[in-house]
């Protein structure tokens, strides 16, 4: 069963109304007293509708829980569809371009956001469990990097994440700064992979993915990285992954 509804992030810039999508597991009615962990997902409108999906395909997410009847509750939010706004709000830091120009990031803005309304919103509304072990984050490409910055920056949030696809080439430099600035925990569980056929897409992206796996085992995470092969930054691979990164995070 997947809810929505409309919200506005009033903190951003633009604060144009988007989608709050939420998928609850299996049996959810029926056992009253179960509490679940939750998986918060950027880019919802690509998550579980193919009709609400960018390019017309969708993760397929809805079908996969219904299948593997997870306990688990999935909560995706939609981006912003204006101009650069989905790589503003996406961004964990300002950066330069050469083909997007000057891009000012609003990733704490909305991060902040996430954590101080919706969360607390979700715990409020669904019978969550709201601690650090059951809450987990994920995403691809600009959602992939955002899923990174829940595991770092916030880390006494999140204690997993799925980040495929991550767009660690925005800025290699600053990738690496918010890792190294990170004070993260023992037990965090991070799963990141990348698309055979994506990965040399951007500049130094490989050397990008080798540093920060580097990086993030230095802080002795939990690390599940991958190269898939025939891979595409594409919503039908990520849906492809979905058993595997769930397996990987211990879902």
């Amino acid at each position: 069963m997947v809810k929505k509804w409309d919200v506005t992030i009033p903190t951003l810039p633009d604060s144009d109304k988007r989608k709050v999508y939420v998928c609850l597991p299996q049996g959810y009615r029926d056992r009253s007293q179960r509490r679940y962990p939750v998986l918060y997902m950027f880019d919802g409108h690509n998550v579980f509708f193919d009709s609400d999906a960018t390019y017309g395909k969708c993760w397929g997410m809805k079908e996969y829980m219904e299948r593997s009847r997870k306990e688990l509750i999935v909560v995706a939010v939609e981006c912003n569809h204006r101009g650069n706004g989905r790589l503003r709000e996406y961004a964990p830091f300002d950066f330069e371009n050469d083909t997007l120009g000057a891009i000012r990031g609003e990733g704490k803005i909305y991060m902040d956001w996430l954590v101080g309304v919706l969360k607390p919103y979700i715990d409020q509304t669904y019978r969550t469990l709201p601690d650090r072990a059951h809450t987990l984050i994920g995403g691809s490409s600009m959602g992939g990097l955002m899923a990174l910055y829940g595991a770092t920056a916030y880390n006494r949030v999140f204690q997993r994440a799925a980040c495929l696809s991550p767009s660690l080439w925005v800025d290699r430099a600053q990738v690496l700064k918010m890792i190294a600035d990170a004070r993260m925990e023992n037990d965090t569980c991070i799963y990141m992979d990348y698309g055979s056929v994506e990965i040399y897409n951007h500049t130094d992206n490989a050397e990008a993915l080798i540093e920060t796996a580097h990086l993030l085992l230095k802080k002795r995470v939990d690390l599940t990285l991958r190269i898939i092969p025939g891979g595409t930054h594409s919503e039908a691979s990520w849906e492809k992954q979905i058993p595997i990164f769930m397996e990987c995070l211990g879902i």
